[in-house]
């Protein structure tokens, strides 16, 4: 037998095997067992996670129940096919059923010895609980006697029918799982015990009769009986379960390609229910909340492994299983420490204790919070496990992010009373309103609302839910359970196992320590010690921040000190330069804290908002057009009377009077509020050199249309309205009459492709002077004390050469001003942000007119799109949802698109000016998946806002190593 790669194909396409010399086949599904599998973890795209996984374990020796695996390639055709398998797919499965049986000396069916299996999936990426699961399937009412007889525990049997017919309705027929938990919730209470365990044989019997009625009631038939058929089922219920909507959701929110699929794991079953002597459990090779280097995990003694992970019954600390059960411990032990020296990275993984005997079900890349993603980065490179390369490699961008949020305000917090305390299942601080349900989280989510969701326990069909809560509280569930895994990869707060609580669903109520709390109510969740506070607790700036800010010493921040050594590392290898977007200096000195190689964008409108400048901004623009048409009156009658016949001079001598007396008002405003702006923005500028300590400072002129700045007219027509008629107000009404006219004339119907950028400095250039003179003043002012400034001047929306030319020429007129009249040389550099698609077309004209090139990404995508990003909420989430684009272009960059007007005008403009300096300083030059555009383009740098300036340094690493 040899295996044939057919051409043009990757791991995606599963192997074509020839056989004997026939024609080559497709491979669909994959044996392991006896200690030898026919995979391994290079397979990952075909056989899953944990089909690979399986069969890496198998290789390796590690006892591992045998099975097969069908292919994510058979997951695809199973929905090209309208949601059948191919005759030659369901001939290969029977073939290794057949094996199976073969190899256990059991058959499906068998009434006299059953083989009993789980039908698990299987996706390439990670996605914990999101696709279903069918556990000790083939047990019908006459293999539950054979059961009985076979494990002398019918007991155990009847569970085990018990457990298979819940999750076989609630997968497979469509029965909502509520319903049959009631009837086990019933069956306990008449029973008088706590936990399922509690429930005798007899218990079972009733129960297991009881449901199958039950299910006949709602889906008008009996519950199937015939084994294949419930194998076939249940193996279809897998597949589809890749379209689940709480399955999209989670691709949607981590990125993960619609068109991978599912691999489908068929095992044989081993039972951790058959008695005190059998467990099953759930553990990492390190803590995936910290990072810190110890055994973690939880287990439950008489259980399956479901009850563990869906948090059904809160399991006990794995260290526990030391005394209960010391050789399957031991043996656990050793086999997880091979593991993770063997993958070179922390382990996630399922076992099954069978009367004594560990069986290993499932090891995979374990999720975890990005402090956690620190240390053990740094710590395994420190072990000689990793190399940096590979460090950077393991840690996400996101992590970096998660590390900088805040945490609960440690004095403030002394000032809410305790609650309860559970299990600190994933770090950061939350607070919120407490909802009860996910659609209710999602609800109020999407008006801005924050929210707690509080659950008994969380399911898969929270994910919505959970990504809409700030935080996520659980009365039952452990570390490992549903709500901390999946908390955790979020990198959401999340309290879980908190027994304390008392929950109705139904009323939308929790009762804890005497208190009755509604819906609406406000907690405060501290993930990182498991506590629970009533009220709004504020939170304070994170470790990371703190030693920044130089609250902490680093000494005594171990966080910080994982955090400076990756980005350290991180420096070393990448291309990419890093900037910030900041408008003031206390952003500027964080980003420069946070490596920040200059400023990429300051956005000096910002700095007109502040309330000692609003008055000089209303004033120049309410005087603005009518200053420029007199100056241009003036300037016409002047040019006239040059010229004029002596006939003509008298009249117009009086016009040029008239237009003089007329414009003298408006003139002296304008130029009066531009005097009075002059040295507060020269202030500004001033603090943004000295923060960046010689790092260059891309200054963008004016850039919003002018309205922005005025009242809105609502606001102005209700104070004319309450305003009361007669001597002593009519000053004030007549100002709020101008106002109004003003913002009347103003009114744009497209503001976004109306008045401003660029088009706001030609016609009204004295305001580019203005600021021109500031920037200049306020590097002269810093170099004259011997430190170094380096402007970057930067024209707005500028669409064609002209006007940059005419934009260039005030800003070089005022800076040889300034340098001749302070007798100071002031390196600089004007360019121009690449934001209107006509600009990037002609890319190679305005090269020659700029030092540099910086897109500004955001409006190049609305415009491009003919989008409002703005409005573009009203359907763009369903367009990413439902595949008509791969993602939010605002979010990450349109590559045809957006992208390749990118790449047209960097390589059109250094083609022109070879050398040419080009940046980013859109949203995107935050965003990873964009980020690895700009590296293949040969971008020379990105700008974000401050905080994601670490994670920015992190995706231009992860970019560079990528294409070396």
């Amino acid at each position: 037998m040899s295996t044939v790669k057919p051409a043009g194909t990757g791991t995606r396409a599963a192997p074509l095997v020839a056989v004997d010399g026939a024609a080559a086949v497709r491979r669909w599904v994959y044996f392991f067992g006896d200690g030898k599998a026919e995979g391994n973890a290079r397979m990952r795209d075909l056989l899953g996670g944990k089909g690979a996984g399986i069969a890496e374990m198998v290789n390796a020796g590690i006892p591992v129940p045998p099975g097969y695996t069908i292919t994510t390639e058979a997951c695809r055709q199973f929905f090209e096919a309208g949601g059948r398998l191919l005759d030659s797919i369901v001939e290969a499965e029977d073939q290794a059923l057949r094996r199976l049986e073969t190899f256990l000396g059991r058959r499906l069916g068998d009434a006299m010895n059953p083989l009993l299996v789980s039908v698990r999936s299987g996706a390439p990426v990670s996605m914990p609980g999101m696709m279903d699961t069918v556990l000790n399937l083939g047990l019908n009412d006459q293999t539950v006697e054979g059961l009985a007889r076979k494990s002398r525990n019918a007991r155990f049997a009847y569970d085990s029918y018990r457990r298979f017919l819940q999750m076989f309705s609630d997968v497979v027929l469509g029965v909502p799982r509520e319903v049959l938990e009631m009837e086990l919730r019933q069956a306990k209470k008449r029973a008088r015990v706590e936990d399922d365990t509690g429930l005798g044989e007899q218990d079972l019997r009733k129960l297991v009769n009881r449901m199958k009625q039950v299910v006949r009631g709602e889906i008008g038939r009996e519950f199937p009986q015939e084994a294949r058929e419930q194998l076939h089922r249940a193996r279809d219920a897998v597949f589809r379960s890749w379209h689940t909507e709480r399955a999209a959701h989670y691709r949607q929110i981590n990125g993960i390609p619609e068109h991978l699929g599912t691999a489908v794991t068929v095992q044989a079953m081993v039972f951790g229910n058959l008695g005190e002597g059998s467990a099953t459990g759930v553990g990492f090779t390190r803590d995936p909340a910290t990072g810190a280097k110890h055994f973690y995990g939880e287990y439950l003694r008489n259980a399956q492994g479901e009850d563990v992970v869906a948090g059904i019954r809160t399991p006990r600390p794995i260290e526990e299983m030391e005394r209960e059960l010391p050789d399957a411990y031991a043996a656990l032990r050793e086999i997880t420490s091979r593991l993770e020296r063997h993958y070179r990275d922390v382990q996630d993984f399922e076992f099954t204790i069978e009367e004594g005997r560990l069986f290993m079900l499932q090891t995979r890349r374990a999720a975890r919070t990005g402090q956690a993603a620190l240390r053990i980065a740094v710590e395994m490179v420190e072990e000689g496990l990793l190399t940096k390369r590979e460090a950077i490699e393991r840690v996400d961008p996101e992590h970096l992010d998660q590390v900088l949020h805040p945490v609960l305000d440690p004095v403030e917090r002394k000032k809410h009373e305790l609650l309860a305390r559970g299990l600190p299942a994933s770090p950061g601080a939350a607070a919120g309103a407490i909802v009860f349900t996910s659609e209710e989280a999602v609800r109020r989510g999407a008006k801005g609302e924050r929210v707690i969701l509080v659950r008994a326990e969380t399911s898969p069909d929270d994910i919505a839910g959970m990504h809409s809560a700030r935080g996520i509280l659980t009365a039952t569930g452990g570390m490992t359970s549903h709500a901390a895994v999946v908390a955790r990869g979020m990198g959401k707060c999340c309290v879980a196992g908190c027994t304390a609580l008392s929950i109705d669903e139904e009323k939308r109520v929790m009762r804890v320590k005497g208190r009755t709390l509604r819906e609406g109510a406000f907690l405060s969740l501290d993930g990182s010690t498991g506590e629970v506070l009533l009220g709004d607790a504020p939170t304070a700036d994170s470790e990371v921040v703190r030693v920044l800010k130089g609250k902490l010493r680093e000494e005594k921040a171990p966080l910080y000190q994982s955090f400076r050594r990756l980005t350290e590392w991180c420096d070393e290898v990448r291309r990419l330069r890093v900037r910030a977007n900041a408008d003031v200096p206390q952003d500027a000195r964080i980003a420069r804290q946070l490596g920040a190689e200059g400023i990429g964008l300051c956005r000096t409108e910002h700095m007109f908002f502040a309330e000692d400048r609003i008055p000089h901004v209303v004033t120049m623009i309410l005087n603005a057009q009518e200053a420029r048409d007199m100056k241009l009156t003036i300037e016409r009658l002047t040019e006239e009377l040059r010229g004029a016949a002596r006939s003509e001079r008298p009249k117009l001598k009086r016009e040029l009077a008239l237009a003089e007396r007329q414009g003298r008002g408006p003139i002296r405003e304008f130029e009066g509020a531009l005097k009075k702006l002059l040295p507060l923005q020269r202030a500004d500028f001033r603090g943004l050199f000295l923060a960046m300590e010689g790092s260059p400072v891309t200054i963008r002129t004016l850039d919003p249309p002018l309205h922005e700045f005025l009242p809105k007219r609502e606001s102005l027509l209700r104070e004319l309205g309450q305003l009361r008629r007669g001597p002593s107000t009519e000053a004030k009404r007549a100002r709020l009459q101008a106002t109004l006219t003003r913002v009347d004339e103003l009114h744009e119907f497209n503001p976004m492709l109306g008045f401003r950028g660029c088009r706001l400095g030609i016609l009204h250039p004295e305001i580019t002077r203005m600021q021109a003179q500031a920037i200049f003043e306020a590097a002269a002012s810093v170099i004259a004390e011997g430190k170094k400034a380096v402007p970057e001047i930067m024209i707005p929306l500028v669409g064609d050469p002209e006007e940059l030319i005419r934009q260039r020429a005030v800003v070089e007129s005022v800076a040889s001003e300034v340098m001749r009249r302070l007798g100071v040389k002031i390196p600089h550099t004007i360019g121009t942000m690449i934001e209107v698609p006509r600009a990037a077309v002609l890319a190679e004209e305005i090269a020659a007119k700029a030092d540099f090139f910086s897109f500004g990404t955001n409006d190049l995508t609305q415009m491009t799109f003919g989008y409002s990003r703005d409005d573009s909420g009203r359907f763009l989430p369903e367009y990413v949802r439902s595949g008509v684009l791969p993602n939010d272009p605002f979010v990450s960059i349109d590559v045809p698109g957006v992208g390749a007007l990118v790449r047209r005008a960097t390589f059109a403009g250094r083609k022109a000016k070879p050398g040419l300096k080009v940046g980013v300083c859109g949203e995107h030059g935050g965003d990873p998946a964009s980020i690895e555009l700009f590296e293949e383009i040969g971008l020379d740098y990105v700008s974000c806002s401050p905080f994601r300036v670490p994670l920015a340094r992190l995706a231009a690493a992860r970019a560079a190593l990528k294409r070396a």
